[in-house]
């Protein structure tokens, strides 16, 4: 159980895995991350964490007259997972409610309570991730932010921006919930403001967007 949980507690990387199923011919990262609208990277991520747990077969795929490069990577699903089954996913109607409730509030305080309830959830994140660590650098912490936010389903990188670091969440398990109720990505927001302050220190992005808003990407700029 524990390690399907690792598998496949991830919604997206169960979406992954559904996906790479149903492909006679196996998945490539390039070919999930257009699919699922991921980063590479992120794609690549759910993908070896699947062959990792044998629920994924890789095939590498050297391209002819053996030139330079790195060679290319092939997915298949395995016979191991099969006969899993999943369960019905609940958070969906969860998130509508609280969208709901807090659409009940006035604004100004619907807003600042969403932020600081998600501001104490990623600040025990951040204690869970480094109990007795010194603080890290600003670019080591957004690296450790985006790595739990894709746990949580929000397929995020970090990368740099001019002279700036970005925080880019391209995925939002509150994603459908938000554009009903845009509140809701004052949850996001508190959580990566808590994340930061517990495994940097006190900072204040100077750039936010929202995908929900009708903006490319959820994006922090710190």
């Amino acid at each position: 159980m524990a390690a399907v949980t690792t598998a496949f507690g991830d919604p997206t990387r169960r979406d992954i895995y559904l996906f790479a199923r149903e492909a006679d011919q196996g998945v490539t990262a390039a070919g999930v991350a257009d699919h699922f609208t991921l980063h590479a990277n992120v794609a690549r991520h759910h993908l070896d964490k699947l062959a990792a747990g044998g629920y994924l077969e890789v095939h590498i795929e050297r391209t002819e007259g053996g030139g330079a490069g790195r060679p290319s990577k092939r997915y298949r699903a395995s016979d191991k997972g099969m006969g899993l089954e999943f369960p019905t996913r609940r958070d969906d109607l969860l998130i509508n409610l609280l969208g709901r409730a807090l659409s009940m509030l006035a604004p100004s305080e619907a807003e600042a309570m969403a932020e600081e309830v998600g501001a104490a959830y990623g600040m025990g994140l951040a204690a869970h991730m480094s109990p007795g660590e010194g603080q890290r650098s600003v670019r080591a912490a957004l690296h450790a932010i985006a790595d739990a936010l894709t746990a949580h389903g929000f397929a995020a990188h970090a990368e740099a921006r001019g002279g700036s670091l970005a925080l880019i969440r391209e995925q939002c398990p509150f994603f459908d919930t938000a554009v009903q109720h845009p509140v809701i990505c004052a949850v996001d927001r508190g959580i990566v403001r808590g994340m930061l302050a517990g495994l940097y220190g006190d900072a204040v992005p100077s750039g936010q967007s929202s995908r929900a808003l009708g903006d490319p990407a959820c994006v922090t700029v710190v």
